[in-house]
């Protein structure tokens, strides 16, 4: 009822001007009236005192039924109006692939539970907010592939990322390979702006394109690539050797990453290389990326009138004939009145 009042508009406001005679109906009614004398004169009503009848009780119901009609009537003269809108959305996305690393130096615990698992979240996160997208994925460690084509679904990508785990590709860190696939991904589109995000946390040792061959193609084709660099400054908890039962073993070892080839793709493609050395510094990095790489979004509102005189007529018709039969009928005096 509230939602239904707040999008109710009159066309003709002027009308509500006419309340005004609703007051004077009230004093005729029930002020004016009583000067008039009484048309039956009876000397003693004590022996019909406690006779009283239905006629009795609705007859001082009757002026009511005509002020409340009179009401509606002025309120369905400044014609009631339910404003109904409709809003055209335009929206000109940006293409996405985001290349995630996951070879097993991402299992390092210098971040809560380990990079990768941080680096998952952070970027479900990003997706998310990213509605009128299109998204990818490409994973890569000694080798890389296509996760996921560029899909305007994102809850295929949250799901692939919610799934990502080391040991999916032969070890390794092939940024090259993964930066290349990426960019494949993106020749064929259409789309103004193309953007890559690379996350990383170490230095090529694998794969058979080389990173600066990639980002040379990354420019020819107009793609930006942000980089970010995952780790701690110093030493990490990391992975260093695995059992017989294919479980990690972890200790203490120095952080590496090739941060001078991160800066450098990036600059060469006219992006941004950031370094992550928690979550709250990643979430922010991603929260900057989001703010560089705005969706443009085109919309048009537009508003529909529904006219609602009705509600308001034909319940004052209904009213005031209901008086006018009871007058007529029931309530009909000797002279007609």
């Amino acid at each position: 009822m509230m939602q239904y009042l707040s999008n109710l508009t009159f066309a003709s406001p002027w009308w509500f001007f006419a309340l005004g005679v609703i007051p004077a109906m009230v004093w005729w009614q029930y002020y004016a009236k009583k000067k008039q004398p009484p048309t039956v004169i009876v000397s003693d009503l004590q022996a019909i005192k406690s006779i009283t009848s239905w006629k009795e009780k609705i007859y001082p119901w009757l002026p009511i039924l005509q002020i409340v009609a009179t009401t509606l009537f002025i309120i369905a003269m400044a014609r009631p109006q339910l404003s109904l809108k409709e809003e055209k959305v335009k929206a000109e996305g940006i293409d996405i692939m985001m290349v995630m690393d996951v070879s097993s130096s991402m299992l390092s615990r210098d971040f809560d539970p380990d990079r990768l698992e941080v680096s998952k979240l952070v970027a479900t996160e990003f997706v998310e907010k990213r509605v009128h997208d299109r998204i990818g994925l490409v994973v890569f460690s000694g080798e890389a592939f296509t996760q996921c084509p560029l899909t305007t679904d994102h809850k295929i990508i949250t799901d692939f990322l919610s799934n990502l785990q080391v040991g999916m590709l032969e070890d390794g860190t092939a940024i090259g390979m993964g930066l290349a696939t990426a960019v494949n991904r993106l020749k064929d589109s259409e789309s103004k702006s193309k953007i890559i995000i690379l996350l990383t946390d170490g230095v090529n040792n694998a794969g058979y394109i080389d990173p600066q061959t990639a980002a040379d193609l990354a420019k020819e084709l107009g793609v930006k690539v942000y980089t970010i660099a995952v780790g701690t400054m110093g030493q990490a908890l990391s992975p260093v050797s695995r059992r017989m039962d294919g479980q990690y073993m972890f200790a203490m070892a120095k952080v590496e990453i090739d941060s001078e080839l991160l800066n450098k793709i990036s600059e060469m493609t006219d992006a941004k290389y950031f370094r992550a050395i928690d979550r709250a510094s990643l979430e922010d990095i991603y929260a900057e990326i989001d703010r560089l790489e705005k969706t443009e979004i085109e919309m048009q509102v537009f508003k529909r009138y529904k006219d609602e005189y009705r509600k308001f007529l034909i319940p004052g018709l209904v009213l005031l004939l209901t008086a006018w039969l009871l007058q007529m009928t029931v309530f009909r005096t000797i002279n007609g009145q």
